[in-house]
């Protein structure tokens, strides 16, 4: 089974037209054709009231319904801040509820989410966030012992005298959005709840019409090696890309509606993002 893509250039009258060809080899099963959003979407219709994640750490369940209603609350928010399709939008984060909400979201409305690395220290945070290109970035308040808001602070100084929303940092000049998965107020970053409350601000139909613009070959993830022989390299990744990914591994492993999977990995991770797909 493999599906391989190639771009040809082709001239119309004097202008270049970039046209798409697929070569696709015999296959006992089709490649999935379609967007997350749309996948995500048909999951719901199907099991609306089956549990879709729980958040043992955080003590939250949602159903396939629920998870809809708060996957798109989210992707409303992210709407309302100006988050357009083809924006970075970056997460810093250990597992829980919200990163796959995020996930999700940014799906629906065709932001590319970009992975960071909970481990990362200053430096590399400032790089990956650079090198993305992330105009927004969702960050927990801290893991274990490490306080992310201080070092968001360290970064970008200038979040001190910012209001939310109106980053202008020295160090990173893109960044304009933190939101802090946190219900506490810091300098210069939304909290998660704000953005929820933003959502109000986007019709529906907005979001709708969004979802309806993404095409499944569309980029909608950055995801970063580890960088051991250099500066890590950000491979970009499509819809086809991740929900092929995971609809063919827990096809592989015989999953189905009944089963529940533990995603103990980071979902950071390459390993652990097309997890999150495999319902």
């Amino acid at each position: 089974m493999s599906n391989g893509v190639a771009s040809a250039t082709s001239s119309v009258e004097g202008a270049h037209t970039i046209l798409r060809s697929y070569a696709s080899a015999t296959a006992d099963m089709p490649l999935l054709g379609m967007t997350i959003g749309e996948a995500f979407d048909r999951t719901v219709e199907r099991f609306p009231d089956r549990e879709a994640l729980v958040a043992c750490a955080q003590g939250l369940r949602y159903t396939w319904s629920q998870l809809r209603a708060e996957v798109e609350r989210c992707a409303r928010g992210l709407m309302a801040l100006g988050v357009q399709k083809g924006d970075r939008v970056g997460i810093w984060a250990p597992n829980r509820s919200e990163w796959t909400i995020t996930q999700f979201a940014t799906a629906k409305i065709g932001a590319i989410l970009v992975n960071i690395n909970p481990a990362y220290r200053v430096h590399e945070l400032e790089y990956a966030l650079n090198q993305s290109g992330c105009m927004t970035l969702i960050a927990a308040p801290a893991f274990r012992a490490t306080d992310y808001t201080a070092m968001l602070l360290t970064l970008c100084p200038e979040l001190e005298r910012s209001q939310p929303g109106e980053l202008s940092a020295w160090r990173i000049p893109g960044l304009r959005h933190i939101v802090r998965l946190s219900d506490e107020a810091a300098p210069g970053m939304w909290t998660w709840a704000d953005v929820l409350r933003h959502a109000d601000e986007t019709a529906p139909e907005r979001l709708a019409e969004r979802q309806a613009d993404q095409e499944f070959d569309d980029p909608i993830n950055i995801q970063y090696t580890s960088g051991t022989t250099g500066n890590p390299k950000g491979a970009t990744l499509s819809h086809h890309n991740i929900l092929n990914n995971g609809y063919f591994v827990a096809r592989l492993q015989g999953f189905t509606e009944s089963d529940r999977l533990c995603i103990p990995v980071p979902l950071y991770q390459l390993f652990g993002t097309p997890r999150a797909f495999c319902s």
